[in-house]
């Protein structure tokens, strides 16, 4: 079926004022001013209330923290403090829990106008071995596409490292996983669902031994390598005091410098950093919200990119932002990265970049991330009714300088999975009530 997305009120593409035309799951037409579709449509829908964006592209976030939002005992704290106080919270995870955590996430998401997600799941106690599977299902449950991160911990704190033992793994234990779900579910098609993607936590979780054979492991699988990396001074010590250099030496030295690697963080990059990144291809997801909240940093987006390397927005945990909203983290990175660099040195038009081109490329995908031709069709559309946009004199900017949170429709692969601002086939009430009744065990 021919659906034609006619005349938004305005729309992230040029050559499209006229909207655009969905076939199957891509983008078939673009329609430009004053021109009609070139083939006849099956369809119309009227877009003129729309200001119309590619579909959001999340590319770092931890699902279960949706369970642990603005917990007492963790909400003043920097990362280490922060993350000794909430690991034994969350080894109380079990499947049912995990399950709702993960639901959640992804439905904060698609209603932030996402449609595709990177979750980074690396905390695996006894009885949630198959973390991983439970993602996927509720994935492909709500349409929403996705890039699981089999994420692993084997450096407790018996090892020197912050986890307890509780949630960390056997080094063969997880490659053997990582092993599973990549013959399973890893996809590398063009307009894949899910693919899978290789995600040892941090250096101060994670041995040597084990980022080198999970970097040689994605090569094998033709999967994608990420973890956390310079997100905070302490981190810069450890790898200091245990492995005799700086991060992004580490990095290099366990064969990760390349483009199959995206990075979240990467506050504490030097400048020379950042150009041997951009060298290699590696790229870096900006996390603006929780770093403000942890207080952690400010990402050098700016030499990042003069160097080459792809620049991501990602939302993190939901423990630490305390959100699952990707349109509300561009606002944040517009403030943020305007206090750090300057007014004149980032636009809103670089904040809805990262969150799509940006993010779909540390992804590895060119299938995503903007309005063209040939592309899948996944596309937010947002209104402009809510009083916070009256006045508001370009609509695409409103979204960001005014504070767009929740998108009106969403589309996914050609399919719609937000109408009139709710998740297609979900019971918003029910959802809420069951996880937040679920999230009284981790108090």
């Amino acid at each position: 079926m021919r659906l034609w997305l006619k005349d938004p009120l305005a729309i992230l593409a040029d050559g499209a004022e006229r909207g655009i035309v969905v076939e199957g799951s891509r983008i078939a037409e673009l329609v430009p001013a004053g021109r009609e579709p070139a083939l006849p449509v099956d369809a119309t829908y009227d877009a003129s209330r729309h200001v119309v964006l590619p579909g959001l592209v999340n590319t770092h976030h931890h699902f279960y923290q949706t369970l642990t939002r603005a917990h007492p005992d963790a909400c003043d704290m920097p990362l280490f403090p922060w993350l000794r106080t909430l690991y034994p919270i969350w080894s109380r995870l079990d499947p049912e829990s995990f399950r709702l955590s993960v639901r959640v996430a992804l439905v904060e998401l698609l209603m932030s106008g996402c449609t595709t997600a990177a979750d980074h799941h690396y905390v695996f106690p006894k009885g949630l071995e198959r973390a991983v599977d439970i993602e996927v299902e509720e994935a492909r449950a709500l349409g929403i596409r996705m890039t699981v991160s089999r994420g692993s911990m084997n450096l407790s704190q018996k090892d020197g490292g912050l986890p307890p033992d509780s949630v960390v793994q056997d080094e063969d234990e997880i490659l053997a996983d990582c092993e599973r779900v990549a013959g399973a579910y890893h996809d590398t098609r063009p307009g894949a669902m899910i693919r899978i993607a290789f995600s040892p936590c941090s250096p101060f979780s994670v041995t040597k031994s084990l980022m080198s054979r999970t970097a040689d492991l994605a090569v094998r699988f033709d999967c994608r390598l990420h973890t956390h990396l310079a997100e905070t001074e302490d981190e810069d010590r450890f790898c200091s005091e245990v492995y005799g250099c700086r991060p992004i030496e580490l990095l290099d030295e366990v064969g990760w410098m390349s483009p199959r690697t995206w990075l979240a963080h990467g506050i504490h990059f030097s400048a020379d950093d950042c150009t041997a990144l951009g060298r290699h291809g590696v790229g870096v997801c900006h996390c603006p919200t929780s770093n403000a909240v942890l207080a952690s940093g400010f990402c050098r987006t700016g030499l990042l990119e003069k160097a080459g390397a792809p620049v991501g927005l990602g939302v993190d945990g939901s423990a630490s932002n305390d959100s699952s909203n990707l349109m509300e983290g561009v606002r944040h990175a517009l403030m943020i990265n305007r206090l750090s660099h300057g007014a004149e040195a980032v636009s809103w038009r670089d904040c809805l970049r990262w969150a799509s081109e940006g993010s779909a490329r540390c992804l590895g995908r060119d299938d995503i991330g903007a309005i063209r031709t040939g592309l899948e069709a996944d596309l937010a559309l947002f209104t402009l009714d809510e009083l916070r946009f009256s006045g508001a004199h370009h609509p695409i900017a409103a979204l960001v300088h005014c504070g767009a949170h929740r998108a009106d429709r969403v589309m996914v692969a050609g399919q719609w999975r937000v109408a009139d601002g709710l998740p297609v086939g979900v019971d918003l009430g029910a959802l809420r009530e069951a996880h937040g009744k679920i999230a009284g065990r981790f108090l």
